[in-house]
This record gives structure tokens, C-alpha cells and sequence, in this order.
């Protein structure tokens, strides 16, 4: 058995664990996944009650959003997706549908419409956020990039109080997620079997 390496941080040892499961889904765990999470997430009232919801368009082994997207544009909702910023901030511009994202760097699509500047999440009734876990407690797992914790800051700056979200496979609600004193915890996660709401603090 392999023994961890005692430099990596908890944090480090759990997002590779996490990052492997993922690399072990098919095509068609994907394709499954992404229509079960819609299902459940378009009826979630953070999201179905929302009149903006900031997002993001999954890439890779990530949980599919791209079905969610669409139902939440079609309803009438108004979806903000990141830009990247080459300081690792975020833009944000309105989804306008799949024809209207391009490739840009890091394997990431992002929204070809006008940008309308980094503070334009905080108009959002709901922010979905990518994550690689969460806990009981809501505490949720990122990648480590650090772009969503200057929006999480911007909100808090800004004294807004969205819900939220974040979007996972079954197997990544964990029993613990270590966390540090930055850390948000989100409202409520959303799984292929269902959604889970941790209630507003």
C-alpha cells in the first residue's frame, strides 16, 4: 500500500483522492450524472426561486452543468458565467446559450458576450460554485485556485448574502472537510440522488 506523502496538507491528500475518483468516471457516468444533477438542481428553491444565478460551465470529469445551465436559461433565469482573469479573478458575462462559449485557457469555455466586471456576481440571487466535496456542516472543498474565494470575499465585502451551491457526485459529501478561517460554507449541495440543504446562517 501506498504510504501518503507527509508534506502533501490534508487538504492536498483529499483533492487527490477525489481528482482520481473522478478520472475513473466514463463517458456515460458523465452523460447520466449531468441529466440526474439538472433534475434535482432546477427544482432546488436557492436556485428555482433565483432571478440571477452566477454559474460556471463544467469541463472535464467535473459534475455536468451544462444540461443545468440550460434549464435555468430557458425558465427565464438570468446565468453569469466566469471569465477568467489573467490574476486568476473572475469576470462575469450572461450565458447565452452553448453556441455562445468559446475555448480559452486552462481547458475552460467561457462566454463570448460583453464582460460586465468582476462585481457584477454580486447582483446574483445564487452563486453555483465547483467544489470536489463537502461536509455535513457545508463546508465545501475547492480546487485550490483560489478564484472563488475572491468572489466569496467580493460578496461578503459587499454585504451580499446569495445562496450557495455546489454541484458533486454522491461519493464526494465526505464526513469532513478540513477547512481554514477564509473557508464559506455553502447552503446546500446537490448529487445525483438528491439535494442536501445545510439552511442560511
Amino acid at each position: 500500500m501506498q504510504k501518503e506523502n507527509p508534506d502533501l496538507s490534508e487538504k492536498a491528500i483529499l483533492r487527490r483522492r477525489l481528482l482520481d475518483a473522478r478520472a475513473a468516471l466514463s463517458p456515460d457516468d458523465l452523460a447520466r450524472t449531468a441529466g440526474q444533477l439538472a433534475g434535482h438542481g432546477a427544482v432546488l428553491p436557492e436556485l428555482a426561486g433565483a432571478a440571477t444565478v452566477a454559474a460556471y460551465v463544467s469541463v472535464g470529469r467535473e459534475p455536468g452543468t451544462r444540461a443545468l445551465l440550460d434549464a435555468l436559461r430557458v425558465r427565464g433565469t438570468r446565468v453569469l458565467l466566469p471569465v477568467l482573469l489573467p490574476d486568476n479573478d473572475l469576470d462575469w458575462a450572461v450565458y447565452e446559450g452553448a453556441g455562445a462559449l468559446a475555448k480559452a485557457g486552462r481547458g475552460l469555455l467561457e462566454p463570448t458576450g460583453p464582460r460586465l466586471g468582476p462585481d457584477a456576481v454580486c447582483t446574483a440571487d445564487a452563486v453555483l460554485l465547483p467544489g470536489l466535496a463537502v461536509d455535513a456542516r457545508g463546508m465545501r472543498l475547492g480546487r485550490g485556485g483560489g478564484s472563488y474565494d475572491r468572489v466569496l470575499a467580493r460578496l461578503a465585502r459587499a454585504g451580499k448574502d446569495p445562496a450557495l451551491v455546489v454541484l458533486l457526485y454522491a461519493d464526494e459529501v465526505v464526513a469532513r472537510v478540513p477547512e481554514e478561517p477564509h473557508d464559506h460554507p455553502v447552503h446546500a449541495v446537490v448529487t445525483p440522488e438528491g439535494a442536501t440543504r445545510f439552511g442560511r446562517t
